[in-house]
């Protein structure tokens, strides 16, 4: 029976903090026998990683999947390059949309999707200190505004 549905095994929550993301893409990724075992055991972390385009293909790098508790001689290295797999026509935009500006590729989760492994990728740009404090303070202000509406509501 095939596995239907999207099962989330990690998520990069400092990367939607740091960077402002301008676009995501949907890509396959590469991996050996013991790194799905481990990833259905949700041993996986995104912190660090990030992806670079080298000779036509993009890489994840930095990626950390634990080494498979039951594996032996075919164990693989926890933070090997994986190859990402998109299309042709994608790879072409990324490289051009990186070359021309200040942008990087940054993985915003890492989940199955009807039993394969995919990775969430964003094209994103650097955030400065000031635009951090912006966030920040723009989400406290909704949060007050959500909490006087509620008392409000809870008063009729």
């Amino acid at each position: 029976m095939k596995e239907k549905g999207r099962k989330v095994i990690a998520t990069n929550r400092k990367a939607r903090h740091n960077y402002a993301i301008l676009d995501t893409y949907e890509a396959g990724v590469a991996l050996l026998g013991t790194e799905v075992k481990s990833l259905r055991d949700g041993k996986a972390s995104l912190v660090d990683s990030f992806a670079t385009i080298d000779d036509g293909e993009v890489w994840l790098r930095g990626l950390h999947i634990a080494e498979y508790g039951s594996g032996s001689w075919t164990n693989h290295s926890p933070l090997r390059n994986r190859k990402l797999l998109l299309h042709r026509r994608e790879i072409d935009n990324l490289v051009g949309r990186v070359r021309d500006g200040n942008l990087t590729l940054v993985p915003l989760s890492l989940y199955f999707s009807d039993g394969r492994v995919k990775v969430e990728l964003a094209l994103a740009r650097g955030k400065q200190a000031h635009d951090k404090r912006q966030d920040i303070a723009k989400r406290t202000a909704r949060r007050e505004v959500e909490r006087e509406l509620g008392r409000r509501v809870k008063g009729m």
